[in-house]
């Protein structure tokens, strides 16, 4: 069978959709639906048992911690902040020139990294000079930079998404299904 451009047309979204993951060949090597769920349930689980155990940690930590405290390696701690951040930008830069995927995980570490060196930087500086540098560092610098590579990478994975005919247009990224139709019990791609 055959389809025109005018049936295609034609189709609405989700028929679409459907004929698209239709079309799509099943990659080689992915495990059963029964082993993905089995990892999807164990993942969970240990992620909110981080987040059970981190905060009474941090509501402890609030509570006895010391205001001023002399750290061991300060500068290898920083130089490796740094080496590891350059890492990651470089990565980034080398994926959005190539045009390959490995942007997005890329990007969104390089914007996290750039977000906690701005948050130490702000917590660790002395009052006057140290502290305006540090701010005027993370407002015109880190946070700007780190909304782009965050941000960017989001969009084209929504740009993608619609693009394949996996979401509507109006779909918030936060609301996009994994397009992978053997992840779900009725190998359907579930709705937005």
């Amino acid at each position: 069978m055959q389809l025109t451009d005018e049936e295609i047309a034609a189709m609405t979204p989700a028929e679409r959709r459907a004929l698209i993951l239709r079309l799509v060949p099943r990659p080689g090597g992915l495990p059963s639906r029964r082993t993905i769920e089995r990892i999807r349930k164990w993942r969970t689980a240990l992620i909110m048992a981080c987040v059970a155990v981190l905060v009474p940690w941090t509501v402890y930590l609030a509570l006895t911690l010391p205001d001023h405290y002399v750290a061991r390696n300060w500068g290898a701690t920083w130089v490796g902040f740094d080496i590891l951040l350059l890492t990651t930008l470089l990565l980034t830069a080398i994926g959005g020139w190539k045009r390959k995927q490995f942007v997005f995980p890329t990007a969104f570490a390089s914007g996290v990294l750039l977000i906690c060196d701005a948050w130490v930087d702000v917590m660790t500086s002395q009052r006057g000079d140290d502290l305006t540098q540090a701010l005027l560092s993370a407002f015109l610098v880190e946070l700007p930079l780190a909304f782009v590579l965050i941000a960017g990478p989001l969009r084209l994975l929504r740009y993608l998404a619609v693009r394949h005919g996996v979401i509507e247009s109006g779909t918030r990224f936060w609301r996009m299904p994994i397009p992978i139709p053997d992840l779900y019990a009725d190998h359907k791609v579930p709705p937005a």
